[in-house]
C-alpha cells in the first residue's frame, strides 16, 4: 500500500474555488474508481488559509503509476497551473 498526503498551496482566497472545480469536473469520484484506489479524499485544514489537503491510497505501485496516465490526473494538472503556487507531496509506504 502506498499513501499520499498531498497539500496544495493556493493563490490567495482561491483555494474553495480549487476545491470546487475538482468536484464539478469529476475528478475526486473519477480517482475513487479506478482500479487499485483505496482512499482519495480532500480536507479543508482546520488553520490551512489557503490549503487544501488531498488523502490517497492505492493499492500498490502499479496502480499509481496508472492514475497518473489518466484524463483526470492531467485535467487536475492543468487546474493546478490556475489555483495553485505549491505542491507538496509526502509520500509513506508501510514496512513489512
Amino acid at each position: 500500500m502506498i499513501v499520499l498526503n498531498v497539500t496544495y498551496k493556493t493563490k490567495p482566497g482561491m483555494r474553495e474555488e480549487f476545491l470546487e472545480a475538482i468536484l464539478r469536473e469529476g475528478i475526486d469520484e473519477a480517482s475513487r474508481a479506478e482500479a487499485g484506489n483505496l482512499k482519495y479524499d480532500y480536507y479543508l485544514p482546520f488553520d490551512g488559509g489557503d490549503e487544501l489537503l488531498l488523502v490517497e491510497k492505492w493499492r500498490d505501485a502499479e496502480a499509481l503509476a496508472a492514475h497518473a496516465k489518466t484524463p483526470h490526473f492531467l485535467r487536475l494538472g492543468a487546474l493546478k497551473t490556475a489555483y495553485v503556487t505549491e505542491t507538496v507531496i509526502e509520500k509513506y509506504v508501510p514496512l513489512g
